[in-house]
Formats: C-alpha cells, sequence, structure tokens
C-alpha cells in the first residue's frame, strides 16, 4: 500500500523569485474572496518565519495569523505590510 505525505507549500518556497511567481499565480487564479491570495501569504510567510514577518509588518505573531487565516479579513493596509515584509510589491498589468 502507498502512503501519502502531507504536501507544505512553505516547505518548497526557497527563494524570492519561487514566492513572487506563487504570489502571483494565487492572484490570477483567485476568484475575487481573497482567501487564496490570504493562504499564499500565509505559506509565504511561514517559508520565511511568522515572528520576523510578524516584527517586520509590525504586528503580533497572532495578529499575523489571524488576518492571513481563511476567517480573517485584512485590511488592505495590513496586507501592504505583510507583502512589504515579505519583499514583495504588488502590481497592475492590463489584462
Amino acid at each position: 500500500m502507498t502512503e501519502f505525505t502531507d504536501f507544505d507549500i512553505a516547505e518548497h518556497l526557497k527563494t524570492p523569485e519561487d514566492m513572487a511567481e506563487y504570489l502571483e499565480a494565487c492572484f490570477e487564479e483567485d476568484t475575487g474572496n481573497g482567501l487564496l491570495i490570504r493562504s499564499a501569504l500565509n505559506n509565504i510567510a511561514r517559508a520565511q518565519g511568522m515572528t520576523q514577518v510578524a516584527r517586520d509588518a509590525g504586528l503580533g505573531r497572532e495578529s499575523l495569523y489571524k488576518a492571513l487565516s481563511s476567517t480573517g479579513n485584512p485590511e488592505f493596509a495590513t496586507i501592504m505590510k505583510v507583502m512589504k515584509a515579505l519583499g514583495l510589491k504588488l502590481h497592475a498589468t492590463v489584462g
């Protein structure tokens, strides 16, 4: 019998380029409710270290977990602080 293990994307986000490409794909695939984007930011933050990201974003660690959870509803300013702490920028292109 084949055994399966849980896949954790955070373990595979090794470079800033990996993280940026992953987030870009999530921007494209998100249905508009922001869940996929919050999940991606959560995974990237875990890959970089949640405590350090929270500190760099000026947030408490628990606040960061809550904001990026599946039930979170963070303000846009919070998302921008987290993205800056992660070393990521938001860009717009014509689709």
